[in-house]
């Protein structure tokens, strides 16, 4: 059965369409706009308990996570966190996970209906959890399926700190802080991102009615996913599966460094990351783009960006902002001009569309490049 939040039962709430990535939980409580608003200027609380759990223990942890997952975590410290992908074995993105380690625990969590593909020679998808067992040949771990222990909820704005301290769910300034709950029941995990300031909190399941009436009667006004999604795409950070394609690598979504270390190896897909790193440049990059909003229609995901007649890239989330107005995340080619007049949908839903100059990421020199070019002297 399809997950359904017990918060959709609370008078207010408005589901998100059956067919929406974040379908399950509330995607706003009346007033869209208003609540962004609030999340700018003061606090929310959004439901985002869809997100699916893992949680891997056992005295090798890091040492195997290390050897199959894309980030560097041998020295992951107790009460730190760090993001994570596992890659196909050309380098291209199948899961994205956030992780939190606590108490002996390193927990994962991921959008919904994540699944890889088997390293085994039969090939074929598999859920992360099968594919970490798989991966677990004879090393000292033990993984469990954790989404009916805890469910996730993410407090955000610029009042967030007043608001987690009256609920008593206080955690440390720096990114990817994380504190365990009252009694070790969950954890509060601090994310660079969207926003200013965000936290996520990962708190009993069957305790998450009660954690969001503490969170609101702390002063944290009830949002949706639309928010969380708005912000999202101001942030410039992509979603699985919406702004990412079957061939999208991390380097034009920006998960190297954050999600993919380019230096350790071990890991499926590291070859084409530290190639890329090191002496190539990413066919594409994901940038925001304003698009024109006199039309009553807006593109939609897997769209194409047109410049000239010729696709040039491909639509991802899609959003109304309350301050930017419609505006989309696309993958786009790096030949792309920034200044380019483009076009973004397909025949009936076709809008002019501008990429935003503050999204373009900055050319970095290729080690490799570098490297090579000295030696030619």
């Amino acid at each position: 059965m399809p997950y359904r939040s017990p918060l959709l039962d609370v008078p207010g709430s408005i589901p998100s369409p059956d067919d929406h990535p974040e379908a399950g939980v509330p995607w706003h409580w009346g007033d869209p706009f208003a609540e962004q608003r609030t999340a700018s200027r003061s606090a929310v609380v959004i439901d985002r308990s869809h997100r699916e759990f893992l949680a891997v223990s056992g005295e090798e942890r890091l040492s195997w996570l290390h050897l199959v997952i894309s980030q560097h975590v041998t020295e992951l410290a107790e009460g730190s966190g760090t993001e994570a992908l596992v890659l196909d074995s050309q380098g291209r993105v199948e899961t994205h996970m956030v992780l939190a380690h606590l108490d002996g625990t390193v927990y994962l969590d991921t959008d919904p209906g994540t699944s890889v593909t088997s390293a085994l020679p039969k090939g074929g998808p598999q859920t992360l959890r099968e594919y970490l067992e798989a991966m677990k040949f004879w090393s000292k771990v033990d993984i469990r399926d954790a989404a009916g222990e805890l469910a996730l909820l993410t407090v955000l704005g610029p009042d967030a700190e007043r608001v987690l301290s009256a609920a008593g769910a206080e955690v440390g300034p720096e990114p990817y802080a994380v504190a365990a709950l009252e009694g070790h029941a969950g954890f509060a995990r601090r994310m660079p991102w969207p926003g200013r300031s965000s936290v996520d909190l990962a708190v009993p399941r069957a305790s998450l009615a009660d954690w969001w009436k503490r969170l609101t009667d702390a002063g944290a006004r009830a949002a949706g996913s639309w928010v969380f999604d708005a912000l999202r795409v101001e942030s410039v950070r992509p979603r699985l599966g919406v702004d990412t394609d079957d061939r999208t690598i991390p380097h034009e979504v920006g998960w190297v460094g954050s999600a993919a270390h380019v230096a350790k190896g071990c890991y499926r897909g590291q070859e084409t990351v530290s190639k890329v790193h090191n002496v190539g440049r990413p066919p594409r990059n994901l940038l925001l783009l304003h698009l024109d909003g006199s039309p009553e229609v807006t593109p939609e995901t897997g769209d194409p960006v047109l410049l000239d007649g010729r696709t040039v890239g491909r639509i991802g989330t899609v959003i109304q902002h309350h301050e930017l107005g419609p505006i989309a995340l696309a993958l786009v080619k790096r030949s792309t001009p920034v200044g380019a007049e483009l076009l973004a949908g397909s025949e009936d839903n076709l809008v002019q569309a501008a990429i935003d100059p503050d999204s373009v990421p900055a050319e970095q020199p290729a080690p490799g490049r570098a490297a090579a070019a000295q030696l030619r002297g």
